[in-house]
């Protein structure tokens, strides 16, 4: 099996087009098209079902599309790693992270980043919490900005960048505005605004009331933090989230929670092959988060 094989494979799986995939590839279809049939013999399996309209992976295409993507990863982090040594880094960076990372700065950083290496090409993506580790699973994103999940795959490497504790956002005129802390039990019956599903601390929250055995009705789902204030703010519900969110209004009450309650805890999941570019954004942004990065700069 040939490299070359393997990105050609990824080509046509993701186009679900040989022409668009040769044209992607900038080689003639009929070698591309050998390339693969090639690949299949090998393999002992067709790995697409070909129609005279679209390309569809077949069940082994399918097994094989996530491990072409780890290897080529691989590879790809290979060679890094010597540019690395040789002083350059070079080739293309794919961030993801939750829409509202609060912890750090990542404009700032990745700003950072790019005027010391300007040679890697960056790319950003926001998104759910399932979604981006999934992505960088799969190949597609070399790091990940996450809500840290209670089970991540074994083939992930987790890196804490920041732990802070739950507080409870509510209206000047809640009921909990006045107190100096508030029991989960408290906040049964209450209506609440919150992330849409697998966004932010969504998820957590989610299990977190679940475990106090609160069944908890959302009434406002949002995907920003400020849309989810300002719902709060005019008394169309409560809402759990990160400490740090109060630095983001004064309008709103912040009230402590009574308890063992989790905290909110921000990670970064990347592969254990990290690239040269993923390792170097990823010890930026920890100097970030303890104000070494950009007090330096």
């Amino acid at each position: 099996m040939e490299l070359r094989q393997l990105e050609y494979f990824l080509a046509v799986a993701e186009e679900s087009h040989f022409t668009r995939a040769a044209r992607r590839m900038h080689v003639a279809q009929s070698g591309l098209s050998a390339s693969i049939r090639a690949l299949e013999v090998e393999l002992g399996a067709p790995l697409f079902l070909r129609t005279t309209r679209q390309v569809e992976l077949t069940q082994a295409g399918r097994a094989l599309l996530p491990e072409a993507r780890r290897a080529l990863a691989s590879i790809s982090a290979a060679k890094d790693a010597v540019a690395a040594v040789q002083g350059l880094l070079r080739g293309t960076l794919s961030v993801g992270s939750l829409q509202c990372l609060h912890v750090v700065h990542l404009p700032a950083v990745l700003a950072r980043f790019h005027e010391l290496h300007p040679a890697v090409e960056l790319r950003m993506r926001q998104s759910g919490n399932a979604d981006l580790v999934e992505e960088v699973r799969a190949g597609r994103l070399d790091l990940a900005f996450v809500t840290r999940q209670p089970k991540i795959a074994d083939d992930l490497r987790v890196s804490t960048l920041a732990s802070e504790p739950l507080v409870l956002a509510c209206a000047p005129e809640s009921p909990f505005a006045g107190r100096e802390s508030v029991a989960l039990e408290d906040l049964a019956g209450q209506s609440f605004v919150d992330f849409n599903p697998d966004w932010g601390t969504r998820d957590q929250v989610d299990r977190t009331l679940a475990a106090a055995g609160i069944d908890r009705h959302v009434a406002v789902e949002v995907n920003d933090v400020h849309s989810l204030l300002d719902f709060v703010i005019f008394g169309l519900g409560v809402a759990l989230v990160p400490q740090s969110f109060a630095l983001k209004t004064d309008r709103a009450h912040f009230v402590g929670l009574r308890g063992n309650v989790p905290g909110a805890e921000t990670v970064v999941v990347t592969t254990h092959a990290v690239g040269a570019a993923a390792s170097v954004l990823l010890e930026m942004t920890l100097e970030a988060k303890s104000g070494r990065l950009l007090s330096a700069g």
